[in-house]
């Protein structure tokens, strides 16, 4: 093998990875090593392998990528699937260094010049404070995510502003469709009509508030933790005539004092809670619906191995995420005095929807750039990439879950057919 810089990285990756690797390599120096016909990842310093030296695995690799140190030329999602193929295959093993591995690493690093002080993390990662799952930090971590600017996911989204998987009845329908039939089936599960009145737990953006109140004429209460999305919720009510059927309040879901409504939503927004405060928020939803009133949450699922959201995700996307298998999921819900009546899921809607979402980053690429810089555009570049092959390659997923809350009697009153479908 050439005593080159590449071929010495390769060949180090190699007896880690316990197997060849799955992507070609090129470093500093112009040369390169691996296969030909496989995306390239790109050390464009010394500096990218001091990241990977002080936080082995994803997070090294996450802060390598985002800051630009490190690149990669050729499909990016090829370049994920082919390691975890290999992953799955046991071909590869996880990165865990040994004190040999440690004395190996290190004598390489200053054969390459690659000694020196661990490198600033990027601004862009969380850095929050606090108990887990307090008030305070949770709108903190909400913050980080959802106040990243209007502007941003206007430029991100569709017209409704849905950020959660969509519907497709067809893989080639319009996103805009796709979210208009999600917000359509989940008014049909409530089984809305007009003058109930409807809480959503984590609004988003206001698209099933203004959804529900424009096509099935309810009464409508949202909250949210996101100052921006408040604001904006509070445009589309004005913009849309409906400021006196939708009230909007920046809120979490352990303040709310209201009486009970006809129906519950939460749509992706369980993830946040946490698991110890799962209960809490189980046994909010089911206090929130009146006797007979229906409860529908849509939310991510993974499994036991990793309940959270990776390095990367935790870091950049969503600190504190939490996701559990879906039987855990209902479970909790079913402790909490609900009756689940339906799972329904979804998971290959998600790779659409994210691989719409990720098409629109890379056609407006110079605006997302304007935006929110170009260390934070490929933040998304990566989380959407990864995102939509993880729903692909079933390591996540996601459910809508319909449940009732039984009346004194037992009584669900739901229909014994699904009648939404």
């Amino acid at each position: 093998m050439p005593n080159t810089t590449a071929h010495r990285l390769a060949s180090f990756a190699e007896k880690l990875l316990g197997g060849q690797l799955p992507v070609g390599l090129r470093t500093w120096d112009g040369t390169r090593a691996g296969p030909v016909d496989a995306p390239t990842v790109v050390l464009r310093n010394r500096r990218a392998l001091r990241r990977l030296l002080f936080a082995p695995g994803e997070l090294g690799l996450a802060r390598a990528y985002v800051t630009g140190d490190l690149d990669v030329e050729g499909d990016l999602a090829d370049g994920f699937r082919r390691i975890w193929d290999l992953t799955r295959s046991g071909e590869l093993n996880r990165v865990k260094l040994g004190p040999r591995d440690w004395a190996e690493a290190a004598s390489l690093a200053a054969r390459l010049g690659v000694v020196g002080p661990p490198p600033k993390p990027p601004a862009e990662e969380a850095r929050l404070t606090g108990k887990l799952h307090s008030l305070l930090r949770d709108k903190s971590a909400i913050a980080h995510h959802y106040d990243l600017g209007n502007a941003f996911y206007q430029l991100l989204l569709d017209e409704s502003m849905a950020y959660s998987s969509a519907y497709f009845t067809a893989e080639s329908q319009s996103l805009e469709q796709a979210q208009h039939d999600k917000l359509e089936m989940i008014c049909r599960k409530l089984g809305l009509r007009p003058g109930m009145r409807l809480l959503d737990i984590g609004c988003g953006w206001g698209s099933l508030l203004v959804h529900a109140a424009k096509h099935h004429g309810v009464h409508a209460v949202g909250i949210t933790l996101s100052a921006e999305q408040l604001q904006h919720i509070r445009g589309r009510l004005a913009q849309h005539d409906l400021e006196d059927r939708v009230e909007v309040r920046r809120q979490d879901y352990r303040e709310l004092p209201d009486a009970p409504f006809d129906a519950v939503a939460s749509i992706e927004m369980g993830e946040h809670v946490g698991e110890v405060n799962y209960p809490t928020y189980a046994a909010t939803l089911r206090k929130m619906v009146r006797p007979g009133g229906r409860v529908l949450i849509q939310q991510m699922s993974r499994g036991n191995v990793a309940p959270g959201g990776g390095a990367f995700i935790e870091r950049y996307i969503a600190p504190d995420m939490t996701m559990r298998p879906v039987g855990r999921t209902v479970e909790h819900l079913e402790n909490a005095g609900l009756e689940v009546r339906d799972v329904h899921a979804m998971r290959e809607h998600y790779v659409w929807t994210v691989r719409a979402w990720a098409d629109t980053l890379e056609e407006n690429w110079a605006d997302v750039v304007a935006l929110i810089g170009e260390t934070g555009a490929r933040v998304w570049r990566l989380y959407l990439v990864g995102g939509a092959l993880a729903f692909e390659e079933n390591r996540m997923g996601v459910d809508q879950i319909l449940s009732v809350r039984p009346d004194d009697h037992g009584a669900s009153g739901m229909p014994a057919t699904r009648e939404w479908l």
